[in-house]
C-alpha cells in the first residue's frame, strides 16, 4: 500500500507536459527499440492512460517529429562565424556519437515532413557555415549531402556491428577466422590476422580516417574552384 501511495504521489509532483511526454518517448524508443513505441507503451511507461497524451500529442507521427527533433537538438551546430572544417569536423563527430546513443533514429532524421525547431536550426546553421567558407550553393548542396551520407551511412553499419567495442572483437571474429582454416579467403585471413585481431583495434577508429579524406576534398575543392560547382565530367567518343 505505501508503494502505491508513493507512485501516485510521484505522479502528482511530476505533472504531464509535452516535454516529459516526449521525453519519455525518448527513452521508451533507445530502450525498446522505434517498434516498440505506440501511445499504449508510453502510456505505461508514463504511468497514465493513453487517452491523456492527446493532449499533448495528436498521434505517433507527432511523437516522431517530437523526438527526432529532440535527437538533432543533442548534435553540436557549428559555431557561426568560425573556421568551417573544425566546426565540421566537431558537428560530424558530434552526430555520430548521438546515433550511438540513438541508433533507431539513423534511418529517421530526414524523414520528416513537419521538422521541429531542433531540426531547422541545425539544417540552417550547417548550410550557414558551408556557404560562409567561400562554397557555392551547388557545393554547400554537394557538401552537405556528402557529408550526411557518410555520417548516416557509417553510423548504420557500426550499428549492425556484431561486436560493440573493441573488448569484444577477438570474441566474435576469432571464430570466424576459423573458418578460413583449409586456405580459402586469403585476403580475409590476412585483415583479421594483421588488423582487426591486432592489440587496440577499434572499428570506430575508421570513422576519423574516411571523414578527413572527405573534408580534405572539400577544402580542396574550394581552393581549385572557389567553391563553384565542378564541371561535368566529359564522356569518352
Amino acid at each position: 500500500m505505501p508503494e502505491k501511495s508513493s507512485r501516485s504521489s510521484r505522479r502528482e509532483r511530476t505533472p504531464l507536459s509535452r516535454e516529459r511526454v516526449l521525453r519519455c518517448a525518448l527513452a521508451v524508443a533507445d530502450r525498446e527499440g522505434i517498434g516498440a513505441l505506440t501511445i499504449r507503451s508510453l502510456a505505461r511507461a508514463l504511468e497514465t492512460k493513453p487517452m491523456s497524451l492527446y493532449h499533448y500529442v495528436a498521434n505517433k507521427d507527432e511523437i516522431l517529429d517530437g523526438i527526432v527533433d529532440l535527437v538533432f537538438s543533442e548534435i553540436d551546430l557549428p559555431s557561426a562565424g568560425g573556421d568551417w572544417r573544425p566546426g565540421m569536423h566537431r558537428r560530424a563527430q558530434s552526430a555520430r556519437r548521438v546515433l550511438r546513443c540513438h541508433s533507431w533514429a539513423i534511418g529517421l532524421l530526414e524523414s520528416r515532413t513537419t521538422p521541429g525547431p531542433a531540426t531547422l536550426q541545425h539544417h540552417d546553421a550547417t548550410l550557414g557555415t558551408l556557404r560562409a567558407a567561400g562554397f557555392s550553393v551547388q557545393m554547400t548542396a554537394h557538401a552537405y549531402a556528402l557529408l550526411d551520407s557518410y555520417i548516416y551511412g557509417f553510423a548504420l553499419q557500426e550499428a549492425a556491428l556484431p561486436f560493440k567495442g573493441p573488448g569484444t572483437v577477438a570474441e566474435v571474429t576469432e571464430p570466424i577466422v576459423q573458418l578460413f582454416s583449409a586456405g580459402d579467403y586469403p585476403h580475409l585471413r590476412e585483415m583479421a590476422s594483421e588488423h582487426v585481431l591486432q592489440p587496440g583495434y577499434d572499428f570506430g577508429n575508421e570513422f576519423e580516417f574516411g571523414l578527413d579524406l572527405i573534408l580534405d576534398g572539400l577544402a580542396a575543392s574550394i581552393s581549385d574552384r572557389g567553391g563553384a560547382l565542378p564541371p561535368p565530367a566529359s564522356r569518352p567518343g
